[in-house]
């Protein structure tokens, strides 16, 4: 369908491909991995025909049609919903248009030639009419909008009025909709619940014929519906047949061979050098030496790629609290409506946190799960009831807000040092480095850092400092799975209490031990972990 042959490209100094292909075949399902920076970006826009090889082909029948989903939105302006996501496929539209054009001129006198010619057209149009999937698009487009969160209601609200996150999810709407051969997903989970993401991973697994190449950080995610992972790194691409779990046990063992052939190789190397300076001055034994540095001339190295260290922080034991962490008795809150009146969030909310659990607080998007977060953390004022901090119990907070209040001018160095004062430079450096800041990236300022950076740099300076009840409101934002991974292991090496919202399956299901789940206004505590709560919810055939 899609062949990528010996590409090669380069961004000013940086090579991003040498000689690198791989292909895209009908129904295929592949997830695309690699570093930042390492051009998985490109290879998308390459696809597409955003961007050019600077040498090599990509082959395409010009009968293919690409669906690309990217974080960059656009501008989204004076159109409803519905329509915002129909516009996508004008040319879906204007084929329906012109086959009832074509209808209404058979109807007409015309000469045989006219109307054979017009026959051949009108089948022509149809055939591509339905291949776009014509004949639902309204349907489709509906079932789209509402399988991620906006329903029926929402349909004709203007599309200026969504906020960001609800605008990635119509333009992600868009691209569904087109019902594409080929769908190009960057991170299509960013900015979606759990039961959004659920949506999209059976819509895409039973409804959705084409083929798929996309970058995730959700593992959940990429496990379900990928057979084959195309890693993009060190300049080249390398296909692993299976889903991201294979794939992360697959390249520990081709790296373990490499290793292996690569210490072979410098063996027979270092003898053959020997032979050569011991017996380069010795007129018997010109034609060996000879023949042994033309050898070597003509072999391959064996380079070993660079490997992004993992630095292991022991993060101080945090102070011991009581035994009840936090206290909560008929907790409500409501906020104030513009028209008067009030919208109740939650109430009656009563419950006990215990030191050393791990919680997290589900439900669907808009049940109340960050406002109660906040009224834990004293964050908002409770509007009845109360919460009751137990003794000793220090608390720090984590919310998507939080990277809004660091110093722009600061850099990440003079960010964790401001708040672990009295740490030594050589701790603060491995925290740094704990967080995947390493080298002259501690002295990167904050305006300069990508939002997964920023939130990387506010978990340190949380985790470091002697916290014993974390509080986190989607932690797992975008960060990507090395991070994820790199949170989720503090976390459980984490001595005191952790109260979370996150979307992130895998991450719950590697954490918690208890759920509380918030809907229509009322909490409910289960007593196990995730995989018990998705078993009495009965949500395990949807997300286990």
């Amino acid at each position: 369908m899609i062949h990528l042959t010996n590409i090669n490209k380069q961004h000013g100094a940086q090579v991003l491909f040498q000689n690198a292909s791989f292909q895209i075949l009908p129904g295929s399902r592949s997830g695309l991995v690699g570093p930042n920076g390492a051009g998985k970006t490109t290879l998308f826009r390459l696809i597409t025909g955003e961007e050019h090889p600077d040498s090599g082909e990509i082959s395409c029948n010009k009968k293919t049609v690409i669906g690309y989903f990217s974080q960059d939105v656009g501008e989204m302006v004076g159109r409803s919903a519905l329509e915002e996501v129909m516009a996508a496929s004008a040319r879906t539209v204007q084929l329906g248009e012109q086959i009832q054009m074509m209808e209404t001129a058979m109807c007409e006198p015309m000469e045989d030639d006219a109307l054979a010619a017009l026959l051949e057209r009108y089948g022509d149009a149809q055939e591509e009419f339905e291949h776009r999937g014509g004949y639902d698009l309204e349907a489709r487009a509906q079932a789209v909008l509402t399988g991620l969160g906006i329903g029926p209601v929402a349909y004709d609200r203007p599309v200026e009025s969504f906020s960001g996150g609800w605008k990635m999810r119509i333009a992600l709407a868009r691209i569904l909709t087109i019902n594409p051969d080929v769908l190009l997903l960057d991170e299509p989970t960013n900015h979606l619940d759990v039961e959004s993401i659920v949506w999209l991973e059976n819509w895409l697994a039973e409804e959705y014929k084409g083929a798929v190449l996309m970058t995730s950080h959700d593992r959940d995610f990429m496990n379900r519906l990928v057979t084959r992972i195309i890693e993009v790194a060190n300049k080249t691409v390398t296909t692993y047949g299976g889903n991201y779990d294979f794939y992360l046990r697959e390249r520990e063992i081709r790296r373990e061979q490499l290793l292996a052939s690569h210490r072979r190789q410098q063996e027979m190397l270092a003898k053959e050098e020997e032979f050569i300076a011991r017996f380069a001055a010795r007129a018997s034994h010109a034609a060996q030496v000879q023949s042994r540095v033309k050898k070597l001339d003509k072999i391959e190295r064996i380079e070993i790629p660079a490997e992004q260290r993992t630095i292991k922080f022991e993060f101080a034991t945090p102070p011991r609290a009581g035994d009840d962490v936090v206290k909560i008795e008929n907790l409500a809150k409501t906020w104030p409506l513009p028209e008067g009146g009030e919208l109740s969030v939650f109430g009656g909310v009563s419950g006990l946190i215990r030191r050393g659990e791990n919680i997290a607080v589900v439900g669907v998007n808009g049940a109340g799960k960050s406002t109660f977060l906040k009224a834990l953390a004293g964050e908002t004022e409770p509007s009845a009831g109360s919460v009751t901090i137990g003794a000793n119990v220090n608390l720090g907070y984590f919310s998507q807000h939080a990277m809004d209040i660091l110093d722009p001018k600061r850099t990440v160095f003079e960010t964790v040092q401001e708040a672990l004062p009295l740490a030594g430079i050589g701790v603060l450096r491995n925290l740094c480095a704990a967080f995947l800041f390493q080298g002259d990236d501690v002295d990167k300022r904050v305006d300069k850092l990508s939002g997964g950076e920023k939130s990387r740099l506010v978990l340190a300076t949380l985790l470091g400092r002697p916290i014993n009840f974390l509080i986190l409101d989607e932690p797992t934002n975008h960060l990507d799975i090395q991070s994820r991974e790199i949170l989720l292991d503090a976390l459980q090496n984490f001595a005191g209490t952790v109260l979370l919202v996150s979307h992130d399956r895998h991450f719950l299901r590697s954490l918690v031990g208890r759920v509380f789940e918030i809907d229509h206004g009322e909490m409910r505590a289960y007593e196990g972990d995730y995989e018990y709560y998705l078993h009495k919810t009965g949500r395990d055939h949807r997300a286990a």
